[in-house]
């Protein structure tokens, strides 16, 4: 598995089991935008896998939690950890698999992450702009992929 970012020998980074989609739709990718003022970062959609979840649940979970989309995983088509600090200041290793997914159906009523916005970005534009290198590095493995 590769791991990116490096962990602060000073911090406990605590091992958290992720899940992560990427999601085409008219050649633009699925991200989310969360709002944190000046310190602003574009995700891709999903996050941490909770209690007897598997991947493709909290993969579906958190697509309807961040951006209101139902999605239907596909394949996981990478792993990779990426050590970072949470704006909380929590210490992390989001650990977990990279999974393509397609959208069933969209309610912007059930999206329930307030600071996290839908938006949809060329993926090579999302290379640059995604916070996490784990993600980059999912998009650019799956372009690779699809082309």
């Amino acid at each position: 598995m590769l791991q990116f970012g490096r962990p602060d020998p000073a911090l406990n980074h605590r091992l958290r089991p992720t899940a992560f989609g990427l999601v085409l739709r008219e050649g633009l990718l699925a991200c989310v935008r969360v709002e944190r003022g000046a310190q602003s970062y574009f995700d891709l959609p999903g996050g941490a896998v909770d209690g007897d979840e598997t991947e493709a649940q909290a993969l579906v979970r958190e697509f309807v939690e961040e951006t209101g989309l139902t999605v239907d995983p596909g394949e996981r088509i990478a792993e990779a950890g990426q050590y970072f600090l949470k704006t909380t200041g929590e210490a992390l290793n989001n650990v977990g698999g990279y999974w393509t997914a397609t959208v069933v159906s969209e309610d912007p009523e059930a999206k329930q992450e307030p600071d996290h916005t839908l938006t949809w970005l060329e993926p090579v534009v999302a290379l640059s702009r995604l916070r996490h290198d784990a993600h980059a590095w999912a998009v650019a493995a799956w372009m690779r992929r699809t082309s």
